[in-house]
C-alpha cells in the first residue's frame, strides 16, 4: 500500500485494486472515505501513525458504495477506534449483509478486467451506524455534503467539500489512463447522468476510487469526459 499527500488535509491509500483517501480537519479530526480491503486495518492505522495523527481521531468512515475493495477494513477500523460508519440507505443492506452485492451490466470487454477485480477478498458483513441520503451534511470538511450518484450500484455516492473544492466521486469516475466513466455500473445509463451531475460541481481536485487525483483544470477536465461519455455505447 501506497500512502500519498495529496494537499496538506488530504491524503491517499493506494492499494493493488482500488484506493481510500484520510481527510484531516484542522483539529486533526479525521475521517476515512472509504476503507480499502479486509485485511487493510492495520497498514491504514501505521499510514496514518507516520504523518504524526493518531488513528483514534478517526471520526466516521464514508463509504462510497458497497463494493468489497472499499468496505472491506471499515469495520475493524471503526471497532478499533471508535469510528461511525455511514452509507447511502440503499447500499446499507449490503454492507450490512442483508442483501446481496448488485451485479453488473458488462461490457464485453468489462469481462475480464471484472473477473480479476473478485480477486479481491470478500468484505465481511459490517455495520452501518448513519444511513444518510442525498444532500445530508456528514460534519467534517467544512460543510461536506452527500450527493448521491446512481449507476455504480443503486446507493452510490460522492462526497463534496464545497469550500475546498474537493470532490470524491467513488467509482462513477475514474481515472485511469484517462479521467472517463468508471466501469462495472448496475445501471450505465444512470451513471453518466451521475457523472453530469458531478461535472456541473466545478471541483478543484477530484479524487476517484481507481486512478490519480485530477488537481489540475479539474472542472474542465470532468466537464469534458461528461460530454464525451455522454454518448458512449451501451451493450
Amino acid at each position: 500500500m501506497d500512502f500519498i499527500e495529496v494537499t496538506p488535509q488530504l491524503y491517499m491509500f493506494r492499494f493493488s485494486i482500488g484506493q481510500a483517501y484520510l481527510w484531516r480537519d484542522a483539529d486533526d479530526d479525521l475521517t476515512l472515505i472509504d476503507a480499502g480491503w479486509v485485511d487493510a486495518a492495520p497498514r491504514i492505522e501505521a499510514a496514518i501513525r507516520s504523518v504524526g495523527l493518531r488513528p483514534e481521531g478517526l471520526r466516521r468512515i464514508v463509504l462510497t458504495h458497497c463494493h468489497r475493495d472499499h468496505v472491506g477494513a471499515a469495520g475493524e477500523l471503526a471497532a478499533r477506534n471508535g469510528a461511525q460508519v455511514l452509507a447511502h440507505a440503499l447500499d446499507a443492506p449490503v454492507v450490512r449483509g442483508e442483501a446481496p452485492v448488485p451485479e453488473p451490466v458488462l461490457l464485453d470487454w468489462e469481462v475480464p478486467l471484472y473477473e480479476h477485480g473478485l480477486t479481491v477478498p470478500v468484505a465481511p458483513p459490517t455495520r452501518v451506524d448513519r444511513e444518510v441520503t442525498d444532500g445530508d451534511e456528514l460534519g467534517f470538511g467544512d460543510g461536506a455534503r452527500v450527493v448521491h450518484t446512481p449507476g455504480h450500484t443503486g446507493g452510490s455516492i460522492a462526497v463534496h467539500l464545497p469550500r475546498h473544492g474537493v470532490l470524491f466521486a467513488g467509482d462513477t469516475v475514474a481515472s485511469v489512463g484517462q479521467v472517463g466513466l468508471g466501469v462495472f455500473h448496475v445501471d450505465p445509463e444512470a451513471a453518466k447522468a451521475s457523472m453530469r451531475r458531478l461535472a456541473a460541481l466545478e471541483p478543484r481536485t477530484v479524487c476517484f476510487g481507481h486512478g490519480d487525483p485530477l488537481t489540475t483544470d479539474a472542472a474542465a477536465v470532468l466537464r469534458t469526459a461528461a460530454t464525451r461519455d455522454a454518448t458512449a455505447a451501451q451493450p
